[in-house]
């Protein structure tokens, strides 16, 4: 008998589907559980036995003979959750106190490893290290073309055609000294604008006559252009007033993203990325049309008190900029000279309002040495109690208390505490630390100009990068360029302040050295004072307003 043929039901399966889909909803449930589970335990364990955080698996902190101490933080997050509130320099310092680190401490910003360090000798091996002469670079930096400016283009061909450019064409002494006859007049303007508000209000809010003094001298010698701030900004410089006061708000944000990338996909509270979309084309449209100005104006021949503009319009060869670069140059040079004068000269100001005894020592210094002539940069460079306020101010009010911008590794670096700071570390320098630490400053928390001057039992302290105790400029390759256009800026103008008025506090409105950490430490509320006209402010007025 034959066999029936064998038949297959390749369907068999539909019917079967709905407990094979259950099944694996059950298991896949499970497995994913698992996983997350396993993940955060290993992430968690990982955490626990890295001192820094995260960020230092793999015993990142041990490559040296002795290790990097620093806090754990959260896992994943690190040290971020400190850093968001309160005044980061502060956070750090205690940080660093706590974790008996304060010669170099490790710890995480989210997955990027960071060390900073409290110490003059560490501080000054990293920033004249050329493992450390590169800079990490913000999203919202990048966004708004600071990649291609000198303080964030990596170190190589470009970032020193850029710095012989500054240093040569815009820094250089002879080009600062070209250029005081406007610093004269931004100052008569500032001695003007001071006594009508001090007349007709009896008090002056003093910041904003220093930011619009700051913006017409950086204008002046990145430009060639002056507004009439008092009188009221035309067009274009109400558009500059606002994209440099958008730019600092963007730049001066915490952008949780810059440590924790995936964020970014969803979450931007401030949202940073849009506003910077549409901030960039109007920096363009300003920038383009001042250059296309110039270019029709450009002349022949290029002297010391020429702007900047014209001076890079007349670069050839090698030298010669393509539009982008020449854009995000200009920008930085209007960005930062507009920011760090005020400010400082603002908390010079506050501390001499509150410590009148030493006003007056500095207002008989200027009766002594210059009597009742104008001052001049040849005067500021010769008042040495002068030197000594600002000096002390830079050291009680560092205005980039973490030296505004960090370092990063380009290798392993061997430090001489016998640590080692691996490649693609974000390095910082706490300067506020250094410079309120007693073991470097005597008193440290007392406003004392005299420990600055010489034949007072006081020390020369060269604040341009040469003395890391007071480095407020940065030291090494990546030092401040224009250190010395800001110092000689605000010399001039405390001296002018103290010379025709005298500040008094005004009881109703106290002044209030608390702080705020923006893209600089600033005040947090505004200097408030009474600017009392000397006996010869009067005929300086008349004499300023004749030879305007």
């Amino acid at each position: 008998m034959g066999l029936a043929p064998l038949c297959i039901d390749k369907t068999w399966w539909v019917s079967t589907l709905p407990a094979i889909v259950k099944a694996n909803n059950l298991v896949d449930g499970f497995l994913l559980f698992s996983i997350f589970m396993a993940v955060l335990l290993a992430g968690s364990f990982t955490w626990a036995l890295s001192p820094g955080g995260l960020a230092w698996k793999n015993g990142r902190n041990r490559l040296g003979e002795v290790p990097v101490p620093g806090p754990r933080g959260f896992p994943f997050f690190g040290s971020l959750f400190s850093l968001t509130h309160g005044l980061a320099h502060r956070t750090l310092a205690c940080m660093a106190s706590k974790q008996a680190a304060t010669n170099l401490m490790a710890f995480s910003l989210g997955s990027t490893p960071a060390v900073i360090t409290s110490d003059p000798q560490i501080a000054r091996e990293i920033l004249t290290s050329p493992h450390f002469a590169n800079r990490p670079i913000k999203a919202t930096a990048k966004k708004l073309m600071f990649s291609r400016a000198i303080g964030f283009a990596p170190d190589g061909t470009y970032w020193r055609l850029l710095r012989r450019v500054s240093s040569t064409h815009l820094f250089a002494p002879k080009r600062i000294a070209a250029h005081e006859k406007s610093r004269q007049l931004d100052c008569g303007s500032l001695l003007c604008a001071i006594a009508k508000e001090q007349s007709s209000n009896g008090i002056v809010v003093l910041r904003k006559h220093l930011q619009a003094a700051a913006l017409n001298n950086i204008m002046v010698t990145v430009f060639g252009k002056r507004y009439d701030l008092c009188q009221g900004a035309d067009d274009e410089a109400k558009e500059l007033q606002e994209i440099v006061r958008e730019g600092f708000e963007i730049l001066g944000a915490f952008n949780w993203s810059d440590y924790l990338p995936w964020l970014s996909y969803f979450y931007d509270p401030f949202r940073l990325n849009e506003r910077c979309s549409v901030l960039v084309p109007r920096v363009k449209k300003l920038l383009n049309q001042i250059i296309e100005q110039h270019r029709l104006n450009q002349s022949s021949k290029v002297a010391d008190s020429s702007d900047f503009v014209s001076v890079l319009l007349s670069l050839d060869g090698d030298d010669k900029l393509n539009e982008e670069d020449m854009e995000a140059v200009l920008w930085e040079m209007i960005f930062r000279g507009t920011d760090t004068t005020a400010l400082l000269t603002e908390w010079i100001m506050a501390e001499l309002v509150l410590n009148p005894e030493i006003q007056s020592k500095l207002h008989q210094e200027l009766v002594v040495a210059v009597g009742d002539k104008s001052v001049t940069d040849a005067d500021v460079a010769n008042l040495h109690y002068l030197q000594a306020v600002v000096k002390e101010t830079l050291r009680l009010h560092p205005p980039g208390p973490l030296l505004s911008w960090a370092r990063i590794s380009t290798s392993d670096v061997q430090l001489s505490n016998g640590m080692v700071v691996p490649s693609d570390t974000t390095a910082m320098v706490n300067m506020w630390a250094i410079t309120h630490d007693p073991n470097v400053w005597e008193e440290p928390l007392v406003f004392r100009p005299e420990r600055f001057v010489k034949c007072l039992g006081g020390a020369e302290v060269d604040v341009r990068g040469g003395d890391l105790r007071l480095a407020p400029f940065g030291a090494g390759r990546r030092v401040c360029p224009g250190k010395n256009l800001g110092l000689v800026t605000v010399g001039l103008w405390v001296a002018k302040l103290v010379q025709h008025f005298k500040w008094v506090q005004d009881l109703a409105n106290p002044v209030d050295l608390t702080e705020q950490l923006k893209l600089s430490c600033e005040m947090k509320n505004p200097l408030r004072a009474m600017a009392i006209p000397r006996n010869s402010i009067l005929r300086r007025r008349e004499d300023w307003e004749k030879n305007k």
